[in-house]
């Protein structure tokens, strides 16, 4: 997702420029939903080397290295191939390189991503304003999706893990929150994830799955359908995972929930849309044991959440979406 504005402003810089995206299988409904990417390519099912031969590339940028993917790009003499110069095997496959510390920066992570256009000739790095509209995203309108969210007012999505790729927001904290939201009887709350994810929250989650407000897609739609799901959602809070930056780049009201622990924090991952915001403790605290026990994501209250969520119901119900990107401490 955070790769996707490099494209939109290549579009923008270029005109006429085809960009085709090299993307893991399960990630293509996702990249297929941009106007900026011509092609989303399921690297698993794909012969590089004849792909490379019949499109007769000018430039390969490697945003994920790929040691493999490199050497085919060298094969085939693409005229230039950019990749990380903190990967030693691009000083051998690439011939341009990005010289970036992606650990040590406090720019975003889309921000970052930049860099990789340097060895280019281009140096632009754009605010954060600048990256909402290079996102080029749009959701699939599914009858499904209409005939799932028709019934309530306001549809709220739950994104409660991260496949264990970063600090969650604790179950019971998720809970807290449906109970809060049973004030508004308008309000509908469906918790999404995939299949093994249900089943972690059918072990861990049973007072969030009991709330009567609550209802559990997980493991029930394929991206394309999840995608769908957040564009016609009135909003989404998760902590930093996919479903967060694909709900802020569709311009959804989005909750990010981070640790303030560098390089995991806000600064680098927080959510960045039109009416995307980040929450976060004020500072880190020196118990945390890890992902699975995290005081810091512990420290954001329901309360607070909830707070977010009914002045998004508010500024809904006057017929007011709201705007800017903002960032919250407590």
């Amino acid at each position: 997702m955070l790769t996707l504005p490099l494209a939109g402003y290549l579009k923008q810089l270029i005109p006429g420029v085809k960009i085709d995206m090299l993307c893991r299988g399960y990630a293509a409904p996702v990249v297929a939903c941009c106007r900026f990417i011509d092609r989303a390519l399921a690297v698993e099912t794909l012969d590089f080397d004849q792909l490379l031969k019949d499109e007769n590339y000018d430039t390969v940028i490697f945003a994920f290295p790929d040691r493999a993917l490199s050497r085919a790009a060298r094969r085939a003499n693409v005229p230039n191939r950019v990749g990380s110069s903190h990967r030693v095997y691009h000083w051998f496959t690439c011939n341009r390189l990005a010289h970036f510390s992606r650990v040590r920066s406090r720019l975003h992570e889309a921000q970052l991503n930049f860099a990789l256009l340097k060895p280019l000739g281009i140096d632009h790095v754009p605010s954060l304003a600048e990256i909402s509209p290079l996102y080029g995203l749009h959701a699939p309108r599914l009858p499904e999706t209409d005939d799932l969210f028709g019934a309530a007012p306001f549809n709220l999505i739950l994104h409660p893990k991260s496949n264990g790729n970063g600090r969650e927001w604790p179950l019971e904290r998720y809970a807290e929150l449906a109970a809060m939201l049973r004030a508004d009887p308008g309000i509908a709350i469906w918790l999404t994830g995939s299949r093994a994810e249900g089943e972690l929250l059918a072990r861990d989650g049973a007072a969030l799955l009991a709330s009567p407000n609550v209802r559990n897609l997980c493991g029930r739609c394929d991206l394309r359908g999840l995608v769908s799901m957040i564009g016609t959602a009135d909003g989404l809070i998760a902590s930093g995972t996919g479903p967060l930056h694909i709900s802020a780049a569709l311009g959804r009201n989005t909750l990010g929930l981070f640790p303030p622990i560098q390089p995991i924090d806000i600064t680098r991952w927080g959510a960045l849309g039109t009416n995307a915001a980040s929450l976060s403790a004020e500072r880190a605290c020196d118990s945390c044991t890890g992902a699975q026990d995290c005081a810091c994501m512990q420290a954001i209250s329901a309360g607070q959440v909830a707070e977010a969520v009914f002045a998004w119901r508010g500024r809904a119900a006057a017929g007011n979406a709201g705007s800017g990107i903002m960032e919250v401490r407590r």
